[in-house]
């Protein structure tokens, strides 16, 4: 079976006539569309710009596609198991979750494809509006070439998490071009975003419309992230697999070492005013689909409960009766060893259903899939175990979902969820300086005070951390970002990727970069795959 969350994934809906679309929507950058609409004919005032500007911002609602399924499920934190004739396809979720993948396997062809595809898409798109500006005069010229440039340096990021170095494009020739190196690619984005910031607002709050547009906090975020992981990111080679890639006596911009610069970075959003942790017993309302005005997000992807442009998390993990107005799909998990790892006292612990289940939206306790309704003879109740037995031989109630973004009550029907992703959050802020601050000085009480500043509203009763250290920084960021596309990141940074737990097998070092899939070696010759694959 083919599931939907393969076979149909429209593309996010764009300000722009549907002919700009076709211009804007080129995935391959060696080949030329077609189109009546170009750069030169349709790019002459602020509005037209900012529509190009909006298709832009427009695809970072896909990287919670391919990207967030390599990043998630990859890792130790989300599952996807076969149920009946439900998610096998093509075994693609279980080569994902076991580390099996290849250029050419089903994850390969799908989920490294789209990781590929869907940044690279929003860089052609970037510099398509970046290239139109340099022929027209608009209002406001400077901020939006520094969005532009913000958003084409994220999806940079995003590419060089996932695959180490790529081309890096910054026209709009039709060519075939090699890969930048990894670290020549880390300095780009660096020098992108320094650059970009201080034509960036440090809100937008002025702009009615415009939440979720890039800010300096956006900025400080992408680089307070990049400085913690320049341990893996601004090498080439020597990244370890199973030890821990410090950011300590690393160099980047300025001649700062990477954990003060990390530090530094935070600082600056830390000090800004602009943010602050929720408050104490209110941890959920960073992710209800009100969630747009919540304190401590700092970079967003914005989506809507309308058609095309709603957040479908609820769909992916949900049993298929646990709404009203749709069908859920079933799949999406976790694993024993994280369920496990939240303790019940924590209000984070909400973010996971486990035992008897009920439809989310009206509280009626719900049974397996069945025509007769709930509670008739012959029906079974519906209970979500703490773990599964066998991957590839699920039940429908075997393993805990994660419900961390709630479903929206004004959506129309149940993929379109109003709920904003957050790529980057205060809390996570925090807990960056703190690891940073421990790599500089081991059990650091400056970093203890912030990661208990963090655990101190999710707790009714108190239950600070008496000690820190790399093991509990690491788990502080399972217990706070689970499912928000960080796990990889920092297994990899901690060198616990490839290290054996539930579901599969010990993997190589090699595993650390995802391979560049097949088609696109196909497409550009002057590609050289990934090394071990």
């Amino acid at each position: 079976m083919t599931h939907p969350i393969r076979a149909a994934r429209p593309f996010p809906r764009l300000l722009l006539s549907t002919v700009l679309f076709a211009l804007l929507a080129c995935t391959d950058l060696t080949e030329s569309p077609s189109s009546t609409v170009t750069p030169d004919n349709f790019y002459r005032n602020e509005a037209e710009v900012l529509a190009g500007v909006a298709s832009v911002y427009a695809t970072l609602r896909g990287t919670l596609d391919d990207y967030w399924y390599a990043t998630e499920v990859s890792s130790d934190e989300i599952v996807v198991p076969t149920r009946g004739s439900d998610w096998f396809d093509n075994g693609q979720w279980l080569e994902l979750k076991r580390q099996t993948w290849s250029p050419t396997s089903p994850s390969g062809r799908a989920f490294m494809n789209g990781a590929w595809v869907t940044p690279f898409t929003g860089v052609a798109r970037a510099n398509i509006v970046l290239d139109a500006l340099t022929k027209v005069t608009v209002a406001n010229q400077a901020t939006i070439v520094a969005e532009l440039r913000t958003l084409r340096a994220f999806y940079y990021y995003m590419l060089m998490d996932m695959f180490g170095g790529v081309p890096v494009v910054t026209d709009i020739e039709i060519k075939a071009r090699p890969r930048d190196t990894r670290d020549s690619v880390f300095k780009f984005i660096e020098s992108e975003l320094l650059a970009a910031r201080p034509d960036l607002p440090v809100n937008w709050k002025a702009t009615p419309g415009s939440m979720g547009r890039m800010t300096r906090g956006a900025v400080d975020a992408i680089l307070a992230s990049m400085y913690l992981n320049a341990g893996v990111w601004d090498k080439s080679t020597g990244v370890s697999a199973t030890a821990y890639n410090t950011c300590l006596g690393v160099t980047v911009s300025g001649g700062l070492d990477a954990c003060q610069a990390a530090i530094n970075r935070a600082d600056s959003i830390i000090n800004s005013g602009q943010y602050s942790l929720s408050a104490p017993g209110a941890w959920r309302s960073n992710f209800t689909a009100n969630n747009d005005l919540a304190p401590e997000n700092i970079l967003v992807v914005k989506f809507l409960n309308q058609p095309d442009v709603g957040l479908n998390f609820v769909m992916r993990a949900l049993h298929y009766n646990q709404l009203t107005n749709a069908s859920p799909w079933n799949g999406f998990a976790t694993t024993a060893q994280t369920f496990r790892a939240f303790d019940s006292l924590d209000q984070r612990r909400q973010m996971w259903l486990e035992g008897p289940q009920n439809n989310v939206e009206t509280g009626t306790p719900v049974c397996e899939r069945n025509p007769k309704p709930c509670g008739d003879p012959g029906t079974v109740p519906l209970v979500f175990t703490d773990s599964i037995n066998d991957l590839t031989v699920a039940t429908e109630g075997e393993g805990p979902r994660f419900y961390k973004w709630p479903a929206d009550a004004g959506r129309p029907d149940g993929p379109n969820n109003g709920n904003d992703f957050a790529y980057f959050r205060y809390a996570d802020i925090l807990l960056i300086k703190a690891e940073a601050l421990n790599e500089q000085n081991p059990g650091s009480a400056p970093a203890l005070v912030l990661v208990n500043q963090v655990r101190a509203r999710v707790f009714t009763v108190a239950q600070p951390r008496a000690t820190i250290d790399r093991a509990q920084l690491l788990q502080e960021r399972l217990l706070e970002l689970a499912a928000e596309a960080k796990r990889r990141q920092d297994l990899i940074r901690h060198g616990a990727y490839t290290a054996a737990w539930n579901y599969k097998a010990a993997g190589a070092a090699h595993l650390i970069l995802m391979p560049i899939a097949q088609a696109q070696m196909d497409a550009n010759p002057l590609l050289v795959q990934n090394p071990g694959y």
